[in-house]
């Protein structure tokens, strides 16, 4: 009965789609295809899926040629909305995110013109996180409200976590912690065991890990997520989830400057393999945090220039923000402070486009730990250094001195030091002390 086996052989896509399994995607779509027709609703469907399985296969050549040949033939109603989504989503995993904001928004608006409520919950799930790499977070927010609206009016939930993880990671950078621990609950409130649901759980608690500067926290959370990706191709194809970077630079300031090394070493391979600027650049980033850490300042800076140069003339705003802040760090680590200072006032400017106090708030720490900016006419009045005024402030506020020593980019023999020099000047003996006084 081909007809009956062509929509067990479709489930079976749709299965291999949720747990990111590429050449069993397409193993299945072909079977589909080849059984119910090019022409058949099952046939559709499951090419309109297999472009994908194809890139996560490692052939985004042959992804792309085949939405494009999609596209040319299915035009209309809820088959159109299919290919849409699915080609917008592959432009948006290859670091194209004009193209795949243009397409998404286009699966949006099909839902009106008879399309299928499940595809309309994906393409709102992309289309926050395309808003959310382009910088326009207020319009990601908005999408992902009208997501959560659909979720709830259909049922339908497998796709929750994609859009609680834009919102939670825009409610951290943003400062605004009740919302964002709101969106991590509901992030892991949602059952099952799929890797649509579970990934995006853990980016979920590691973004808010990093924007608390809980290096620990990140690591955490995304250990599991790296023993996923070692059977999983389609984890480990740049671009597509954004977690190497984040682990890697959580590694470095966490003081385990080989795991980071060993962790990033074959992703950059792949990536250049791939020709995949953005993960490129995203990789760079986190190069350039461990050259920086073992006192390679010259590599250090070849890497943050070379990913500045990958990411110039894309929209990747938040991206282009977090290279600068990096780099900023790095060059007042190695004394070079008129230089960092440039740098980190342009990761300033970008991260208070965005409303995104938390590292604005981290970008001032450093611009002042810095001293450039330290009026001189006022010096008499000043009872701390800018580096001590910087680590009194983060211990009031309850941190670690290894938490402080990753925040400001420092040792925690060097935060102690200051710390010391802090009690003695302010004639306390405590941790306690001082936040009382800071109150």
């Amino acid at each position: 009965e081909p007809e009956v086996a062509a929509v067990i052989a479709q489930r079976w896509v749709l299965h291999d789609l949720v747990r990111c399994r590429g050449t069993e995607l397409v193993e299945w779509s072909d079977r589909a295809i080849s059984m119910a027709g090019d022409t058949s609703p099952a046939g559709i469907e499951a090419a309109s899926i297999r472009g994908l399985g194809l890139a996560w296969s490692g052939r985004p050549d042959l992804a792309l040629a085949s939405y494009e040949s999609l596209s040319a033939h299915v035009r209309f109603g809820a088959q159109a909305q299919r290919v849409t989504m699915g080609h917008g989503w592959l432009r948006l995993g290859l670091g194209d995110v004009v193209t795949a904001r243009s397409l998404l928004e286009s699966a949006v608006s099909m839902a009106a013109l008879g399309g299928s409520t499940r595809i309309s919950l994906w393409s709102h799930g992309w289309l926050a996180r395309v808003h959310f790499s382009t910088g326009d977070w207020d319009s990601a927010l908005r999408v992902v409200e009208e997501g959560r609206r659909l979720s709830r009016t259909s049922g339908i939930h497998l796709v929750t976590g994609l859009l609680t993880w834009t919102a939670a990671q825009i409610h951290s950078l943003r400062g605004d912690w009740q919302s964002a621990d709101a969106d991590l609950n509901e992030a892991t409130a949602l059952a099952g065991d799929y890797e649509i649901i579970r990934v995006p759980q853990m980016l979920t608690r590691a973004h808010l890990a990093e924007a608390k500067a809980d290096y620990a926290g990140v690591i955490r959370a995304l250990e599991p997520l790296r023993q996923l990706a070692a059977h999983t191709p389609a984890l480990v194809e740049p671009g597509w989830w954004p977690w190497v970077d984040v682990l890697a630079n959580a590694l470095v300031l966490s003081g385990r400057h080989d795991a980071a090394d060993d962790l990033l070493t074959p992703h950059e391979t792949l990536a250049a393999q791939r020709g995949h600027h953005p993960a490129q650049a995203r990789l760079g980033y986190a190069r350039g945090r461990y050259l920086g850490a073992i006192g390679d300042i010259h590599g250090a800076r070849a890497a943050f220039e070379e990913a500045l140069r990958l990411v110039e003339g894309l929209p990747l705003r938040y991206d282009s923000a977090r290279i600068n802040f990096a780099y900023g760090q790095t060059l007042r680590r190695s004394g070079k402070r008129r230089e960092a200072d440039t740098v980190m006032g342009t990761a300033r400017e970008i991260f208070a486009s965005l409303g995104a106090v938390t590292y604005v708030e981290r970008c001032d720490r450093e611009l002042k730990a810095g001293g450039l900016h330290t009026s001189r006419t006022d010096s008499s009045d000043v009872v701390l250094t800018p580096q001590e005024e910087s680590v009194a402030a983060l211990v009031a506020r309850g941190l670690s001195n290894r938490e402080v020593a990753a925040e400001l980019y420092i040792s925690p023999k060097t935060v102690q030091y200051h710390l010391t020099r802090t009690y003695a000047k302010l004639g306390i003996r405590s941790r306690a002390e001082l936040a009382a006084l800071r109150r």
